[in-house]
């Protein structure tokens, strides 16, 4: 007779717990539980809410970066254009396609500081013989652009050379020389790939310039060691056929 008891005794305690169980997820549901914001996409934005963009282009151009830094960045760029190659030739195609964009990005970089510096310079002058800067339109006054300012921009001084083929058969081939390119200094080439030259990012970058400027251009880099000068590059430019009748026609009309 007591297994009756017992089992309305064993149903009102479980009955109990049940009532206090949906009565405390009553309570943690009614509760909110304070959780942390989601974090948002893109870039970190400081406390000044300022970011690279917001700086002006003429403020960091006396700045010189970390070699440092530009050593670790430019190794691994190598080391992503070196994955899923089939050889040198590719390998440097990879680095010349990496340049390219940079140098139609400084093409007109260097033109806005060149056309700020001048105007500047022309206020605090009464004189007014300057002249606004202009993008080239024969062969000579662009590769002084690239030999002059541009390395200057990149390197902080002027390339060593520019030449012109003695050849007739490429009369469209032009050379800038550096006897010691700042991206070869920290990049070390095993034995079997000699005939590498990571300046072939320079190339592309010189590639990026002239195509930017009209000029149908192939830009490659080439290893001319000397003894006293063992990494020694040389800029080999061609231009193309449109370019050259477009230079002849120039020069009969006596545009410089």
């Amino acid at each position: 007779m007591s297994h009756p008891a017992r089992h309305s005794s064993m149903l009102s305690l479980s009955n109990s717990a049940s009532n206090l169980s949906s009565s405390s997820d009553k309570q943690l549901s009614s509760t909110q539980i304070p959780t942390a914001p989601p974090a948002s996409p893109g870039l970190r934005v400081p406390s000044n809410r300022k970011t690279i963009y917001d700086r002006h282009l003429n403020r960091s151009r006396n700045g010189e970066s970390s070699r440092a830094s530009f050593a670790f960045l430019f190794a691994e760029m190598v080391t992503y254009a070196q994955r899923r190659v089939t050889g040198i030739q590719d390998l440097e195609k990879r680095l010349n396609e990496q340049g390219y964009p940079l140098g139609l990005r400084l093409l007109d970089l260097l033109f806005y500081r060149t056309m700020s510096s001048s105007s500047s310079s022309s206020l605090s002058s009464s004189s007014t013989s300057s002249s606004p800067p202009h993008r080239p339109l024969r062969i000579l006054p662009l590769l002084h652009l690239i030999h002059g300012p541009l390395w200057r921009l990149l390197f902080t001084r002027s390339a060593d050379a520019l030449e012109h083929s003695v050849s007739p058969d490429t009369p469209n081939e032009y050379m800038i020389t550096d006897n010691d390119p700042l991206v070869n200094t920290y990049i070390s080439v095993p034995k079997e790939m000699s005939m590498l030259n990571c300046a072939a990012f320079v190339a592309g970058i010189i590639e990026g310039v002239c195509d930017g400027c009209g000029f149908e251009t192939k830009v490659t880099a080439h290893n001319q060691p000397t003894e006293m000068w063992p990494g020694r590059t040389i800029f080999l430019v061609r231009f193309g056929e449109s370019v050259m009748e477009r230079e002849k026609v120039l020069e009969r009309a006596g545009v410089k």
